[in-house]
């Protein structure tokens, strides 16, 4: 009989995805529930209003991306502006400072629930609404705050979720006071939405009730989102990019997402620089790859205006020669990962950036604030057409070997996605590192830090001054790094899942035995 593998955010989500394994899903299924609990359950880290990635590989088939991400709004509006008048700038002092937009005007369209509707049509072994069970019991019961969900509430339960009443109220006591890790959250309005949404499909919030009352709550408040984005939003189903490592191959998302493209730069860049462990030569070479790789990143994949396909292509293809010079010269995510015996790979990720702190009234529904990124579009939205997608980090990624294993991996964490992805990859795969050690194994990722360039790095690498970067030394393992959850099913060892300790994360398995 099947038995399913699930490794995601909290426990709470995990065990979510092993009752709809014990139901008769297999890991689509699985990491559909587990990821919709993630979205439900962990405020301010994630929210059910998000968009994402899936990367779904069925056995004896192609592997198949599900692009369900945020698109710009404003159909319908008569020569909108460059982004809502609703939108408030915030300084969030979490993960060093950063600047967010957020409020009605931060919203974009959100695709996470229609992707994950194709996802179970296409490839469930379960109906929609035994899928969606898990978490309409967890809302409707409460669940506790989960200390990541805690950790990032201290630094913005008053200026993100402070200034909507219905959010104020469910992120603080009746003494005003913040909740902590173990608190119990309750959200019961969010229930019924979501038993409504297990009765009539993802089509209730693009086409039905649900989705005229965000529209006209978003627009009250000054935002850019119509019925008309709600009612034309639709999944693209894409060709992922597929990489070659060791006797792996490894399929990841395409544009006009850029983390995939640099995943697959970096996985094809280190894999071409054979090695047998991370002495400090190949903590050089990690570093010169992670800079050229996101440095071209930045120049070439973010801009607004760049032709994202085309710019990954050229990506790839300096990678694919290994010529770094070229490359050089050019809070808020959840992910899922599962996998099951019958070989089927399933990886999951979904963010809805800081959060908009915009509940919308009666649904107990939280949205986004893709729109506040700012970051991810320094540019801002002048050139950006309703109804395109927005850039995104993430990277969903589903692997199989030779032999017929499969692997599901993923992470939130921004920028840091990618580093995260490709270093527990090289060290699984190959170096030869148990998943739990591949896991847990320190990691750097060079960034732009007090205006210099530096290589952040978690204690046990031996980093040093590379070209004109500078170690910055964190004093031990931390979030900053990624939250990597990865799950495998190997032929003749069975069944494997590892959380990453960064984070507190949960794995579960499910299925008849």
């Amino acid at each position: 009989m099947r038995r399913v593998s699930i490794a995601s955010s909290s426990q709470l989500a995990a065990d979510a995805g092993a009752i709809v394994a014990d139901a008769g899903g297999n890991a689509v299924d699985a990491g559909v529930a587990a990821a919709l609990v993630s979205m439900c359950t962990e405020p301010g880290i994630i929210a059910p209003g998000s968009g994402g990635f899936l990367t779904i590989w069925e056995p004896d088939a192609e592997p198949i991306v599900i692009d369900c991400y945020a698109e710009m709004p404003g159909r319908g509006i008569e020569a909108p502006p460059t982004e809502g008048t609703g939108g408030m700038r915030i300084w969030l002092e979490y993960g060093g400072g950063v600047e967010t937009v957020v409020g009605p005007g931060s919203v974009a369209t959100p695709g996470a629930l229609a992707g994950f509707g194709v996802a179970i049509d296409r490839f469930g072994n379960l109906p929609w609404s035994e899928v969606l069970t898990p978490t309409i019991d967890a809302v409707d019961r409460g669940f506790p705050m989960s200390p990541a969900a805690a950790q990032y509430l201290a630094y913005s339960h008053e200026n993100i979720f402070g200034w909507d009443p219905e959010s104020y109220a469910v992120v603080h006591d009746e003494h005003g006071q913040r909740k902590h890790a173990g608190d119990v959250v309750r959200l019961p309005k969010l229930a019924n939405t979501f038993r409504a949404l297990a009765a009539e499909g993802p089509d209730l919030l693009y086409r039905g009730e649900l989705g005229k009352l965000m529209a006209e709550a978003v627009q009250a408040g000054g935002g850019l989102l119509t019925r008309e984005d709600l009612e034309a939003y639709e999944p693209i189903v894409r060709t992922p990019i597929l990489v070659d490592v060791d006797e792996w191959q490894v399929a990841v998302n395409p544009p006009p997402a850029v983390g995939g493209a640099c995943l697959a730069a970096m996985l094809i860049l280190l894999d071409d620089h054979p090695f047998g462990t991370w002495t400090a030569r190949e903590v050089d070479h990690l570093a010169r790859v992670q800079r050229a790789v996101l440095r071209f990143r930045n120049r070439r994949l973010d801009p607004a205006t760049s032709d994202r396909a085309e710019e990954a292509v050229r990506l790839l293809e300096h990678a694919k020669v290994g010529d770094l010079g070229a490359l050089m010269s050019s809070p808020s995510t959840v992910h899922t990962s599962a996998v099951d015996t019958d070989g089927r790979g399933c990886s999951i990720t979904v963010s809805a950036g800081y959060g908009s702190g915009m509940m919308v009234p009666g649904t107990g529904m939280w949205l986004n604030n893709s729109l506040g990124e700012l970051e991810l579009h320094p540019e801002g939205f002048q050139h950006a057409e309703p109804g395109s997608r927005l850039v995104s980090n993430m990277a969903p990624t589903v692997a199989r070997s030779d032999e017929g294993s499969v692997f599901s991996i993923g992470s939130p964490g921004a920028d840091r996605i990618t580093t995260a992805i490709s270093t527990v990859l090289l060290n699984y795969i190959h170096l030869g590192m148990s998943l739990r050690d591949a896991v847990a194994h320190p990691r750097l990722h060079t960034e732009m830090f007090d205006g210099a360039p530096r290589i952040a790095h978690e204690p046990g690498l031996p980093v040093r001054p590379v070209d004109d970067m500078t170690p910055r030394r964190f004093p031990d393992i931390s979030m900053y790094f990624g939250g990597v959850q990865a799950t495998l099913w190997d032929p003749l060892a069975g069944l494997f899942e590892v959380a990453d300790p960064r984070r507190t994360g949960g794995t579960a398995r499910g299925g008849a035995a």
